[in-house]
């Protein structure tokens, strides 16, 4: 901070990170934020940006390092910020080759890597679904005869469910790895572990967990992006089996990969075998799919601006405390709409405190002292969304938003 200001790059391929930008600006640091040339008119909060920089897609890992460190020539960067996951790797790579503090490339593995984390995870005592690198054919064929089916062929870096497959038999298995060809490496075999999905959204600081809200799924989301549905996702009880369960694990796990500070969205699943909790995946970023705003209506957190605050105070060698949190419970339902603006005026319960806004969705935010009231909310409101907004289309290969 030669100047006294501190200054972050922020980098996004999707629009997303506003409260982040808006925190930082607020704290009194300049923010610049290198995006793609598609989104250059973006909503960005444009009253709260130094600079937006822009490039086109499809750039390699190298020429993004080229042109940070040409846009650095007349700008010195404290932080580097991957304010969407599928930046992560390569915000590493800059700060490794720019020696900025941050999450290094060996790190950044254990959060975006599927194989990584998953072998990290276990070999630290986790639970795990059984799961077997797509690699060597010998070690495939004995883990087909060792693991029953079905199983899931999943990429190593895709977010959510996307690009998953179900496989029911190992010819399905054969003929899928040749249609991957020389790709196939870069997905794992895992066993299907039928039971219900969580996610745990927390925030870490100096190495511990310091916040965490668990949550669970209604349907799960690989079914939705694979059949089409409403999805659905509501606060726990909070004095019950899960959210106990849950957060005691999610605190070990979450920084036992080498999270120091920022945030995390974690997956886990609930057997219905054994009924046990098993370790899905990790991210080092904001939950999707309004997840942020569900928390914040929950707990009066919003992620994205403590994570700008955490970030602030390393900055500026303070110590960040975070605010005390609401015990609220809050569910979201969203589904993709057959109209570009779908009216949800004709829900009103008195618990709605959110319509939310996206092109072609139709989505609520509902909170109550209550869990059992939102369970019975979403439940209604699911079923009256497959019939009165509900559009599908074939799961996409790649993210969208």
């Amino acid at each position: 901070m030669a100047d006294g200001t501190g200054r972050f790059l922020c980098i996004a391929s999707y629009e997303k990170g506003h409260d982040f930008l808006r925190q930082c600006a607020e704290m009194g640091v300049k923010p610049t934020l290198l995006t793609l040339d598609k989104l250059r008119d973006a909503g960005w909060p444009r009253e709260a940006l130094e600079e937006v920089a822009t490039m086109p897609s499809g750039l390699s890992a190298e020429q993004v390092l080229n042109t940070v460190s040409w846009m650095a020539r007349g700008r010195r960067f404290d932080r580097i910020v991957a304010l969407d996951e599928f930046d992560l790797e390569t915000a590493a790579e800059i700060r490794e080759h720019m020696r900025i503090p941050g999450m290094e490339i060996s790190a950044s593995a254990y959060y975006r890597d599927k194989l990584a984390m998953r072998v990290d995870a276990r070999d630290s005592g986790f639970l795990i679904p059984e799961f077997c690198r797509v690699l060597n054919y010998d070690e495939l064929r004995d883990y087909l005869v060792r693991v029953p089916g079905p199983w899931l062929l999943k990429p190593r870096a895709e977010a959510s469910a996307l690009g998953i497959r179900k496989i029911h038999e190992p010819e399905q298995l054969w003929r899928a790895l040749d249609d991957l060809g020389d790709r196939q490496s870069r997905f794992i075999l895992e066993k299907f572990v039928p039971g219900d999905i969580f996610h745990v959204d927390s925030i870490v600081s100096e190495g511990k967990v310091v916040f965490s809200v668990v949550h669970q799924y209604g349907r799960p989301p690989m079914q939705l992006m694979h059949e089409g549905g409403v999805f659905t996702t509501r606060t726990v009880d909070r004095g019950g089996r899960d959210w106990k369960g849950l957060t005691a694990l999610n605190a070990a796990l979450a920084p036992s990969l080498g999270m120091v500070r920022g945030v995390t969205h974690a997956e886990y699943i609930r057997a219905h075998a054994d009924g046990r909790y098993y370790f899905l995946e990790i991210a080092a970023r904001v939950g999707g799919a309004f997840i942020s705003e569900l928390v914040e209506v929950a707990t009066g957190l919003n992620l994205w601006r403590e994570w700008a605050r955490i970030e602030v105070a390393n900055l500026r060698g303070e110590q960040y405390i975070v605010p005390e949190a609401r015990g609220n419970y809050a569910g979201s339902v969203l589904c993709l709409a057959q109209t570009a603006e779908p009216d949800t005026s004709a829900f009103d319960a008195p618990e709605i405190v959110m319509r939310l806004k996206k092109h072609h969705h139709a989505g609520l935010i509902v909170r109550s002292d209550k869990p059992d009231r939102v369970q019975q909310l979403l439940e209604e409101y699911g079923i009256a969304f497959t019939g009165q907004f509900l559009a599908s289309m074939p799961a996409p290969e790649k993210p969208t938003a």
